[in-house]
């Protein structure tokens, strides 16, 4: 395991630094784990030299974000496999042997997640990644274990070992390589989703990701940015579009992107409905924010995306209107 880096980005976290890098530690005695700070205000780094001073430093001057945040401080890690964790995660015991032997064995695997369960729930799949993520034609996120809000029990269902689309940025295996190849994340993102677009330019790339159901982590989730924060809907919404421009094939990109918007705007008065203006209001600032980024991406080659990127053709349809809740139910296109 000595070819294995764990990286934590932290900011302002030592609370949950206290609660779980004790496990972290326990059981990853062989590989380097290191504290990637995003320039915290609180007593985060010297709790962390005090009580583990196995534990690297790095130190980056500002609070840079998911995206930017891991890209500058990976620069500064050599190991072969990258593990990006979060710090709200609980790791179990031998969780890293099962990937470590399938990153040997497979040499066209460059991403692996594993099982990721509810901390606070364990019988339960977690929102943010459960048992490996898709995607639908028009982006919409969904996983094998969890569709928008309907999360499923744990039956050892996907105790499997299989390709996915995306694997959650939560607890993300990668190779060093393929990830300097694929030029890290998008920091134009800042945080939410760069981890599902990094997938599909590995896709695009031929380059596999794999979920490794023989690993378990619990995940506490909405520790950073709760899903309550219109912030994060606004992240979510502009992230999402952003990541259709730039990988989807350039032939139908217009015609998918508006149908895209139109769902958005759908969302918006469900939500409006819900009396929810915020978060309304964020989809709306959201789709401006995408128009004015998009000229960012003007000189990208698409010449290469593919078009069989989505499971499935539409999964808004599939889970509100056909009521289909679990991922068995959804059909394969």
């Amino acid at each position: 395991m000595k070819d294995f880096a764990i990286v934590i980005l932290n900011w302002n976290g030592k609370n949950l630094l206290k609660k779980f890098l004790p496990f972290l530690v326990k059981y990853s005695a062989d590989a380097t784990i290191y504290l990637a700070d995003n320039a915290s205000t609180d007593d985060s780094i010297s709790f962390v030299n005090d009580n583990y001073p196995m534990v690297k430093i790095i130190k980056n001057n500002d609070n840079f974000g998911y995206a930017k945040g891991y890209n500058v401080s990976l620069k500064q890690v050599s190991e072969k496999y990258l593990c990006l964790i979060n710090s709200d995660i609980e790791v179990t015991e031998n969780w890293l042997e099962p990937i470590f032997n399938l990153f040997e064995t497979n040499s066209e695997v460059g991403i692996i997640q594993p099982k990721i369960l509810d901390f606070k729930d364990k019988s339960k799949f977690e929102y943010a990644g459960a048992a490996g993520g898709f995607i639908d034609s028009l982006g919409f996120p969904f996983c094998r274990g969890r569709i928008f809000d309907s999360l499923e029990t744990d039956k050892n269902q996907y105790n499997d070992i299989t390709p996915i689309f995306w694997a959650s940025g939560a607890c993300f295996f990668i190779r060093n390589q393929v990830f300097q190849d694929l030029n890290g994340f998008d920091e134009n993102f800042f945080a939410h989703q760069e981890e599902i677009d990094l997938c599909w330019r590995a896709f695009n790339q031929n380059i596999h990701v794999y979920y490794c159901g023989k690993s378990t982590v619990y995940h506490v989730g909405g520790a950073t940015l709760d899903v309550s924060n219109p912030k994060k809907t606004f992240l979510n919404y502009r992230n999402s579009l952003l990541m259709l421009y730039k990988n989807l094939p350039k032939e139908g990109r217009f015609g998918t992107i508006f149908k895209r918007l139109c769902y958005d705007g759908i969302s918006g008065i469900r939500l409006m409905l819900q009396l929810k203006p915020m978060h309304c209001f964020a989809i709306i600032r959201s789709h401006f924010a995408y128009y004015g980024m998009i000229s960012k991406y003007k000189n990208i080659d698409n010449s290469n995306n593919k078009s069989n990127y989505f499971y499935t053709k539409d999964i808004v349809k599939s889970y509100f209107i056909d009521k289909k809740k679990t991922f068995k139910e959804i059909n394969k296109i």
